[in-house]
């Protein structure tokens, strides 16, 4: 005669489904942190490369300022060239800065990969429950 296979016990399958869950979250907390961590090292990166940009720009700058209030220091007093090239300088900066910001502030640093495997997941379980 055929041995019949006996069917898994429903304690024995919930059993399963709690192992996999818990495997399956384990795996997409897993994937958030790597996801997380390569979006984080490119923006260090990033940063590394406007700090020495922006030190020797700076000091090219520091330069280019002082000739510009020599030169109009021929036209009008020194304190007024300096204070005109300062004022120039100034706003210049302020675009600058606020440029930076607005583009900081764009960078999605959602898990994107992680959000949509986890949606999946759910309909998975549903589908292992119904």
């Amino acid at each position: 005669m055929h041995q019949r296979k006996e069917e898994p016990s429903i304690g024995e399958l919930f059993a399963d489904l709690t192992r996999e869950m818990t495997a399956l979250v384990r795996q997409e907390v897993h994937l958030a942190t790597v996801e997380i961590g390569h979006k984080t090292s490119e923006i260090g990166k990033d940063v590394g490369f406007l700090a020495v940009g922006g030190a020797i720009a700076y000091a090219g700058l520091l330069a280019v300022i002082a000739a510009v209030i020599m030169i109009l220091a021929s036209f009008i007093a020194w304190w007024l060239s300096a204070l005109v090239v300062g004022v120039a300088v100034a706003a210049a900066g302020y675009f600058l800065v606020r440029k930076g910001l607005d583009s900081i502030k764009q960078i999605d640093f959602a898990p994107k990969q992680t959000i949509r495997t986890i949606k999946e997941d759910v309909e998975w379980a549903k589908h292992q429950t119904s």
